[in-house]
């Protein structure tokens, strides 16, 4: 039997997936949703093209984290987070134009694992204490994101409607707009 290669291309409202065989021929492809209807129209095509529980295709896709791959990770296959960079670079190895399309993408991903599999590591199971490690780094980090993105717009409308207290919080030795003395000042 042909072995196959599944590469998905992740989009926040959808999902393009591509299948290729051990040549790289493209022997399918699929846009899916990013619920649970996708998810179970992609389980269905690796499916239809071999997918077991003794031989499960190999994923190769640009996150490691999210639904999609949590999902896929419960199923018990090898999932391969390739680096969006080092997918770019394949892409040019394959097309001399810079055109970028999300069917391609996936494409290129799936024949990412195809040839060079053995240079790529795939994610390690993970404990449950693991995984709320993970979900809870995940949201400190968006935490940090949101607070940077809350003081910029702060100093961006005090620098326009109110210069004289952006300056009180920033100079030689003066604390920032992110500062606990910052905080403290109420109108």
């Amino acid at each position: 039997m042909n072995k196959i290669f599944c590469g998905i291309d992740w989009a926040e409202g959808h999902h393009d997936i591509a299948f290729v065989d051990q040549d790289g021929i493209q022997v399918a492809k699929l846009r899916i949703s990013d619920d649970s209807a996708g998810f179970h129209a992609l389980i269905e095509l690796l499916t239809q093209h071999g997918d077991s529980t003794e031989d499960p295709i190999p994923v190769a896709i640009e996150t490691p984290r999210g639904l999609l791959v949590a999902g896929l990770r419960a199923t018990g296959r090898q999932i391969y987070a390739i680096n969006p960079l080092a997918a770019a670079r394949y892409r040019d190895r394959g097309s001399v134009s810079r055109a970028k399309s999300d069917a391609a993408d996936a494409r290129v991903l799936a024949n990412i694992l195809r040839t060079d599999r053995h240079a790529h590591r795939p994610l390690p199971d993970d404990s449950e204490a693991g995984q709320a490690v993970a979900v809870l780094a995940r949201a400190h980090q968006d935490a940090i994101w949101d607070r940077q993105q809350m003081i910029n717009r702060l100093r961006s409308h005090l620098r326009e409607y109110y210069p004289a207290a952006l300056a009180a919080f920033h100079g030689a030795g003066k604390p920032g707009l992110d500062s606990p003395r910052a905080r403290e000042v109420s109108p």
